[in-house]
């Protein structure tokens, strides 16, 4: 399962996997809960992989972000009420990503980063960058060299 599967719908709570695509809906089903239901074109649905975060030079692909939140926790789940109530929020997303845009970048959209990202490991997800194939990063490497030449 890749994190182009996993989808955020606007005005549901949780993440969604798509299950399969129908006349104008997908149906989807709940990450956590199982539950499975018609997710129509009228509403607001992006996939996480197409989601990025934005940095002080670039915007970074949010996998990438999950993979940096994941290796700095060592794969475990973090204390978001802890974080909250603490107030130091902004300074652990800070962490994860050192160079994100602090005024583009809001306490919301970094609520929901560390509520999904724990929301993704309770449903099994131990890695979020795909893994290039071998040939294909041969291949690449290999044109890479006869364009620099």
């Amino acid at each position: 399962m890749t994190l182009k599967t996993i989808l955020a719908i606007t005005g549901r709570p949780g993440l969604f996997k798509i299950v399969t695509n129908g006349k104008n809906m997908l149906l989807v089903e709940d990450l956590i809960s199982g539950k499975r239901f018609p997710a129509h074109s009228r509403e607001k649905i992006v996939s996480l992989g197409d989601i990025a975060m934005y940095t002080d030079a670039e915007e970074i692909p949010l996998p990438e972000v999950f993979e940096n939140a994941r290796k700095l926790y060592d794969g475990a789940k973090v204390d978001l009420k802890g974080m909250i109530a603490a107030g130091n929020l902004r300074d652990e997303f800070g962490k994860v990503l050192p160079n994100f845009d602090r005024d583009r970048v809001y306490d919301n959209d970094i609520k929901k980063f560390f509520s999904w990202y724990n929301l993704l490991l309770d449903a099994g997800f131990t890695s979020f960058v795909e893994a290039e194939p071998a040939g294909e990063a041969k291949e690449s490497a290999e044109y890479a060299e006869q364009t620099q030449e």
